[in-house]
């Protein structure tokens, strides 16, 4: 099974707050904060940057809404249970 993380948790990883990460992808605070919540839909180029300024692969990424990620981890753990 491959390690999967949300966006929001690549970017705490990273160490950065939504307004020091925003700049390093050219992008409103806002804007990261959607993408996070839904990065069903986000730009190619915002995707392309995500390696070099959270030092994160992203085929380890998910991408598509959060709560979808975390309904998806719970019911993992309630088939190993």
């Amino acid at each position: 099974m491959k390690l999967m993380i949300t966006l929001e948790a690549a970017r705490r990883n990273a160490g950065y707050t939504l307004k020091e990460a925003a700049p390093l992808f050219h992008i409103h605070e806002q804007t990261l904060a959607a993408y996070e919540n839904d990065s069903s839909d986000v730009p190619f180029s915002f995707i392309r940057m995500i390696p070099n300024v959270y030092h994160f692969p992203t085929n380890n990424i998910f991408f598509g809404k959060k709560y979808e990620f975390i309904r998806t981890i719970r019911m993992e753990k309630e088939e190993v249970s």
